[in-house]
């Protein structure tokens, strides 16, 4: 008996010490400040975890499908998911929350009892950064740049932050089309194809880019910045760079910004819960996310 005892005893320590294993899917992503974040925040709470980079621009082989099966497999909790997987990634999933159903898009997985679950953590990730940095910007009507993965996040919350108007576009006019519709499907008549956009930008209180464009991988502006005006509020949700040209050309018209470090932060936040199950400070993970500098 005391021998079953000290095994169990041993193999509960070896547990404790082995670190959790979780991970990021996508395309040229080695520049992600979300492994120091849920590698520091574990620190901070006393276990370890480990965060891998599984880069398909930077050998990361195989399908999504593969990817995902590999890292299940290989013991991981759970995977965050960004471009250009999103939306690719529910036809892997058991199970969606609410929030992914509504928003059509995956930004974590969690590996737990042989099934896998669908969360999307941008949704309240940009809420909650809006919520807090951004807290007076006027709602009558936003322009949305972008109906992916990220942007289906973005709508929604806009349509939660109580947004009279979203005036959405996207280079694939069957992505925005969509997007307008799962919007209005719980927002009743609030989305609208944008059309062209120097009539919406005229009528928008605010404009948020949910393209990739403006990346460092892909820079820009993903408006025409003479159409930015002093009156606009002016959301990115990229945060490398930090500054992108659009923000820079917003500041540079006296537009109030706001840049992607506050969805970075709180949906990493709200991630690493999903995968650990413990409450994270938010606050703290934007320390860690500010110690990369500015750049």
């Amino acid at each position: 008996m005391a021998v079953e005892e000290q095994r169990k005893r041993t193999a509960h320590a070896a547990d404790a010490a082995r670190p959790l294993r979780v991970g990021l899917v996508g395309r040229g992503i080695q520049l992600s400040r979300t492994p120091r974040m849920h590698e520091a925040e574990a620190a901070a709470l006393g276990f370890a975890c480990r965060y891998d980079l599984l880069d398909t621009d930077a050998g990361t082989r195989g399908t999504l499908a593969e990817i995902v099966a590999r890292a299940e497999a290989d013991g991981f909790a759970g995977l965050n998911v960004t471009y250009p997987y999103k939306q690719e990634a529910i036809a892997l999933l058991d199970e969606l929350s609410d929030a992914a159903r509504r928003v059509g898009a995956v930004n974590t997985i969690v590996f737990r009892d042989g099934r896998r679950f669908g969360h999307n953590t941008d949704f309240w990730g940009f809420a909650e950064s809006v919520r807090r940095d951004l807290p007076d910007a006027p709602m009558g009507t936003v322009l949305l740049l972008g109906a992916g993965g990220a942007g289906g996040a973005v709508a929604h919350a806009l349509a939660e932050l109580g947004a009279g108007r979203i005036l959405i576009t996207d280079t694939r006019a069957e992505a925005a089309a969509a997007l307008v519709g799962a919007v209005n499907a719980v927002a009743p008549w609030r989305a609208s194809l944008a059309g062209d956009l120097a009539m919406a930008a005229a009528v928008a209180d605010g404009i948020v880019n949910a393209t990739p464009v403006g990346m460092a991988k892909l820079p820009g502006t993903p408006i025409d910045p003479a159409l930015l005006e002093r009156r606009h509020w002016v959301a990115d949700i990229i945060y490398f760079p930090l500054e992108t040209a659009l923000l820079h050309a917003a500041r540079a018209r006296a537009c109030t910004t706001l840049s992607g470090e506050g969805m970075a932060v709180f949906q990493a936040a709200r991630a690493f819960e999903l995968f650990t199950g413990r409450e994270p400070d938010a606050g703290r993970m934007r320390e860690t996310f500010r110690s990369f500098g500015a750049s």
